[in-house]
């Protein structure tokens, strides 16, 4: 393990936030070349990196995943490790994860999987939803699509080593979206003369978080930013935009939602003779298990005599593992980091170095299961 703490503690101190994550991919690289994997993929998806080790007969491809990026957040955290990226941080523990995924490539180095294939992904961009989708868009996906696939992530406020699971919605899905207002500005003097989206703004301010309350399900909409005209005294703006965040444990319930955000903004904004247009970002798919991987999962733990706890409903923050729960049987899973532990994003969280051989005890449990 000391290897893999290394490891971890020098990708921890030059952390690099989405699709630039160059050097860390590059030590990734030069980690997996004395495993001498069957195959491996370099720049996948933008940096991304997959390494394949083969089995000794023809079976099911599995597919491990973790992240590359780090946070365009300070590392506040002192320690001979400390990030050495001005304004930038490991702080929701990929380095940890990456890890992991290290260790498991040097169990299979050692051992190959009796059947099938195993692929070890390195996904860039996770935190802005981007890595994925770029990860699936790339032609060379085919070639390691995989039959199943799994990703964990670590989870401060439950204790360390327990693992933390959920059959179905494990992490909600989410998208940024921009509703934007166009009408016509005049002299502050005579506003009558423009068309100013001031009191339609203030409408879908209202109105709008009320949306989810028509869902079947759970769903939420956060407004986080708004800005009307500019500051120019004399002029009656003529422009307004209103930014949210949409959130929904049903991947029906969150296209459901965006659609009653677009309807109502039109309702409310064109008979007032504005213009409307929306953008997006951050676009995160609803996260599902697999129930018949939840069993292989839960025999992994069992096995290590890790303590389980079923979490009673999906975690309300998002993880772009989503979007491989709709291409194939997925489970992702959490691994307690402390219960006291500096909560994710936050500027003194650091990933739990001890954390690193429970990750690779599992993925090497759920190995023997499935292949």
């Amino acid at each position: 393990m000391n290897q893999l703490v290394q490891l971890r503690h020098t990708l921890h101190q030059f952390p690099e936030v989405g699709f630039e994550e160059s050097q860390t991919a590059q030590r990734i690289l030069e980690f997996f070349r004395p495993l001498q994997p069957d195959q491996t993929f370099e720049n996948l998806g933008g940096t991304g990196l997959a390494f394949i080790f083969r089995g000794k007969r023809p079976g099911k491809r599995m597919l491990f995943r973790c992240e590359l990026d780090a946070l365009p957040i300070e590392d506040l955290k002192e320690s001979p490790y400390q990030s050495q990226i001005p304004g930038k941080g490991h702080l929701c523990g990929h380095d940890g994860h990456m890890a992991i995924i290290c260790g498991l490539g040097e169990k299979l180095s050692q051992n190959r999987p009796e059947t099938g294939e195993v692929v070890l992904l390195f996904q860039p961009a996770e935190e802005t939803g981007d890595g994925a989708r770029a990860i699936l868009n790339d032609p060379r996906f085919e070639e390691i699509r995989p039959d199943f696939a799994f990703a964990l992530h670590n989870l401060p406020g439950y204790p360390l080593h327990q693992i933390v699971m959920r059959k179905g919605t494990f992490a909600a899905g989410s998208t940024g979206m921009t509703i934007f207002l166009k009408g016509k500005t005049s002299h502050s003097a005579h506003p009558e003369a423009g068309i100013n989206p001031a009191q339609t703004l203030a409408q879908l301010i209202k109105e709008l978080p009320e949306l989810p309350r028509t869902l079947s399900h759970f769903g939420l909409l956060t407004l986080i930013h708004s800005e009307l005209g500019s500051l120019a005294f004399g002029t009656s703006a003529g422009k307004a935009s209103l930014s949210m965040t949409l959130r929904a444990f049903d991947q029906k319930d969150l296209d459901d939602l965006i659609e009653k955000v677009k309807a109502k903004t039109k309702a409310v904004a064109e008979p007032e003779g504005l213009e409307v247009d929306f953008g997006f970002v951050e676009q995160f798919a609803v996260s599902v298990n697999d129930p018949d991987l939840y069993l292989v999962v839960e025999k992994a733990a069992q096995n290590l005599g890790l303590t389980l706890t079923e979490k009673p409903e999906p975690f309300r923050w998002s993880e772009d593992f989503g979007l491989f729960s709709q291409v194939c049987p997925s489970f992702l899973f959490g691994l307690g980091a402390g219960e006291n532990c500096p909560q994710l994003h936050e500027g003194t969280y650091d990933f739990p170095d001890e954390l690193i051989e429970t990750g690779v005890g599992m993925f090497e449990e759920i190995l023997g299961f499935v292949c």
